[in-house]
């Protein structure tokens, strides 16, 4: 049997929204790197895919028309630059995979295409990264924008984007180096050429002032579930991270994605389905049931409606907290595709606005099952047997103990199902180690 796919989402206070104040949480100093070393070591002795660092370009700032409610309520102290971080732990890990986030809206092809190499050299061919469109207009803002980009537009530039960096990481080729100290000559001009890339949104002559990646293109990790999402993910994302909670639905969209990843004229093998997992694990049932209500009950509402209304790019302080939810879904202008359902359910399961906000905070909408590590496995391993997933983004309710429940209950139980590899692939890169699935 292959195995599934893991990755880790890295991040200091965790996932869930009133993971910061329990008690096992630790308080994490700003940019700790001992703390993120010590944490990616683990990760990589449980012989996990990936270390993933989501990022946003700003603190959000939509809810109440500033950043209040979301510092008040929420840990936002130590949220790194991940190339930043992701190149110092490179130095700290030797086989696992290292992901972070980048903008296509805000970013450069140029920059980022020198930064994704840089780390697939620093680290011997282990870099990804996760393209995203940002969200909101708080972003815009912080990068010479009154509002975000129209949400077909921004995907459209993401396309490109990745096209332009593609190019840049393909101009040079095999054989560029010479080194003949005799005559003079360094290097072969012939095997690297300008890109001269013009399109709707970037103008780009190039070659890249760096050598090919090892990998020749860094892993490609794609996040969402629009229409507009799926069609670019179909054509270039190699690992797609998806919010699915319910499994009837996910096995549908698993299949629908699938599918058109063919379309496209892909294997769809080569792309990976990873929904995103908020494991509650306890010694007991008992017990993973004590800890997943102490977590909901430190859940603020404001919390949770200072996150979604950054996400949705939408205000929701407009709105009386103890209103009863009605369905705005025409109003959301950032992300449409994992929002339309989640106001939806709520309007109609009668939810008030203080109760949406306290509800989503819990899990961010992400399966989050509840029981013993052997429990846990259970789900994950049946969903990967039976065409829901090909893994998980396995999101940590609270740090560190969230990820050492995961890392030193969950995988050993998996790896007792035969879901799960006992050690990597003997593979020189991560895009080859994905490709030997184990």
């Amino acid at each position: 049997m292959p195995s599934m796919h893991l990755a880790l989402y890295l991040t200091d206070a965790g996932i869930h929204l009133g993971g910061w104040r329990h008690p096992r949480a630790e308080r994490v100093p700003p940019l700790d790197l001992g703390w993120y070393r010590r944490l990616a070591q683990a990760a990589e002795h449980a012989c996990l895919d990936l270390l993933f660092i989501a990022d946003k370009l700003g603190l959000d700032d939509i809810h109440g028309g500033d950043f209040t409610s979301t510092v008040e309520t929420r840990a936002v102290g130590g949220h790194p630059e991940p190339i930043t971080m992701l190149s110092a732990l490179a130095g700290a890990t030797e086989r696992i995979g290292l992901a972070g986030t980048v903008s296509a809206s805000y970013a450069q092809p140029y920059t980022v295409a020198r930064q994704l190499a840089s780390l697939d050299h620093l680290s011997g061919g282990r870099a990804a990264w996760n393209v995203v469109t940002s969200v909101s207009d708080g972003e815009a803002r912080n990068h010479g924008r009154d509002r975000h980009y129209e949400h077909a537009e921004r995907y459209r530039r993401a396309a490109e984007f990745i096209e332009v960096v593609h190019k840049l990481w393909d101009s040079w080729q095999s054989g560029w180096e010479v080194i003949d100290k005799a005559a003079g000559r360094h290097g072969d001009a012939s095997r690297l050429r300008a890109i001269d890339h013009a399109g709707e949104f970037f103008r780009v002559k190039g070659p890249l002032n760096l050598p090919r990646p090892p990998q020749g293109r860094p892993v490609l990790v794609q996040a969402g579930v629009s229409g507009d999402f799926r069609r670019v993910a179909a054509r270039h994302a190699e690992i797609v991270f998806t919010v699915a909670a319910d499994e009837g639905k996910a096995r549908a969209a698993y299949a629908e994605f699938k599918a058109e990843v063919a379309a496209a004229g892909r294997d769809p093998a080569a792309v990976r389905v990873l929904p995103g997992i908020v494991p509650i694990v306890g010694e007991t049932e008992r017990d993973a049931r004590d800890l997943d209500r102490e977590l909901r009950e430190l859940v603020l509402p404001r919390a949770g409606l200072s996150f979604m209304s950054a996400s949705m790019n939408h205000d929701l302080a407009a709105y009386d907290p103890q209103a009863k939810v009605f369905d705005f879904t025409d109003r959301i202008t950032g992300s449409k595709g994992r929002f339309e359902p989640v106001v939806r359910r709520a309007a109609a399961e009668g939810l008030t606005f203080a109760e949406l906000g306290k509800w989503y905070g819990e899990s961010l909408s992400f399966l989050a099952p509840v029981g013993t590590a052997a429990q846990v496995a259970e789900l994950m391993a049946r969903w990967f047997r039976d065409g829901v997933a090909d893994g998980f983004v396995v999101l940590p309710a609270f740090m560190p103990d969230g990820a050492r429940d995961f890392l030193a209950g969950v995988v050993p139980e998996l790896r007792a199902r035969g879901a799960f590899r006992e050690g990597y692939a003997d593979a020189p890169t991560l895009r080859e180690r994905l490709a030997a699935r184990g």
